[in-house]
């Protein structure tokens, strides 16, 4: 403004040497382009840190929102606790996946900066919500967007694990397959069986409806509290006990509480027919895998499928992955293209609207 005043009033003067008004309105032109330069580089921008490379969508998100000064772990492996926190450290938002734990020393490392954390994920069991709730931080995640992957993926963990697949592909690679035999590699089919789901939410309610289709006869459910849209897939809400006596399929879609942490023990899998099949693509320590190593070894049930384990990755020499009647994959249920994107973008939107003041996509409910 100043630099536009002086313009103006110093007319004559500048006329008196030789200046034209061209000369006068090009120089007032670059005066102010300069201001708004400065202006612009003086704007603070926030700093947000991202614990892991994520699809690009995600990241571009962020870059062309021109509010954050975005700082990447820029690797596909975790980061180290001491480069997170230091990453964290004056952050004004964090975007983590499942993998990270932000615990107290991560919140503490971040310091009175943090606005929000969103987290690359429909779980949250990572985060110390009492924690984060105590210092005012919003938190968002990733639902819905990857119900229909991890529901497919989860279909065919169960015909995998219940029709042998991996050992029928070994077979024909290590010279196995010889001739037709009545009885080789027989499993068990979906037709006519019984299905029981633990946890008929989004994901549960998704495999339900992939699953009917095979012909299933009976579709149980177990979970907090019946369901009206079990309706949809003729559900039958049922006491834990019934389910596991009854089905002939067992499969674990519950999120992770105090009450489903260790759920699936010895005495769960006792109740369970011994031609049963059971399959987890919830979260690993649902399970107490030393129970299901004794009851897959043992001959208490027949099979099982497993996305998620405790820890992840599980160590090559674990029990459970010397046997041929348990199918472990390595935690993929989302891993399709399109829904890592759009989880990334979701993501990302998430955090800008926390950093805004603004309201998220998909908030957390603290």
């Amino acid at each position: 403004a100043r630099l536009r005043d002086w313009s103006r009033g110093s007319h004559l003067q500048l006329l008196s040497f030789s200046a034209s008004l061209t000369e006068v309105f090009a120089f007032e032109c670059i005066g102010l382009s300069i201001v708004c330069a400065v202006m612009k580089a003086a704007r603070q921008l926030l700093k947000v840190f991202v614990t892991r490379r994520i699809p690009q969508e995600g990241l571009k998100a962020l870059s062309l929102s021109g509010l954050c000064d975005v700082q990447l772990w820029d690797s596909d492996e975790p980061v180290p606790k001491d480069e997170l926190l230091k990453g964290v450290s004056g952050a004004h938002g964090l975007l983590c996946l499942l993998s990270e734990k932000i615990d107290q020393e991560v919140l503490d490392a971040a310091g009175p900066n943090l606005k929000v954390i969103s987290t690359l994920s429909v779980g949250f069991d990572h985060l110390a919500i009492d924690e984060i709730k105590k210092r005012g931080v919003r938190v968002g995640y990733t639902p819905d967007v990857l119900t229909d992957a991890t529901a497919e993926l989860t279909v065919a963990l169960l015909l995998a694990s219940s029709r042998r697949i991996p050992e029928a592909v070994e077979e024909v690679k290590n010279g196995g397959w010889s001739t037709w035999k009545p009885l080789w590699l027989c499993g068990y089919g979906l037709s006519e069986s019984t299905v029981g789901v633990i946890g008929l939410g989004r994901i549960g309610l998704a495999i339900a409806k992939r699953l009917k289709p095979f012909g299933v006869k009976n579709l149980l459910y177990w979970g907090r509290a019946a369901k009206p849209k079990a309706a949809e897939v003729d559900g039958e809400f049922v006491p834990l006990d019934r389910l596991l006596e009854e089905s002939d399929f067992v499969v674990v879609s519950c999120a992770l509480t105090p009450e489903t942490q260790g759920l699936c023990n010895k005495a769960f899998f006792t109740k369970m027919k011994k031609t049963a099949v059971f399959v987890n693509s919830s979260r690993g320590t649902v399970v107490n895998q030393e129970d299901l190593y004794e009851a897959l070894s043992s001959g208490e049930i027949a099979a099982a499928g497993l996305d998620v384990t405790t820890p992840e990755p599980l160590p090559t020499d674990h029990p459970l992955l010397k046997l041929k009647n348990c199918v472990i994959l390595p935690h993929i249920g989302s891993a399709t293209y399109s829904t890592r994107e759009t989880m990334s973008v979701l993501a990302a939107n998430n955090l800008l609207a926390g950093l805004t003041g603004g309201k998220m996509p998909s908030e957390l409910s603290l």
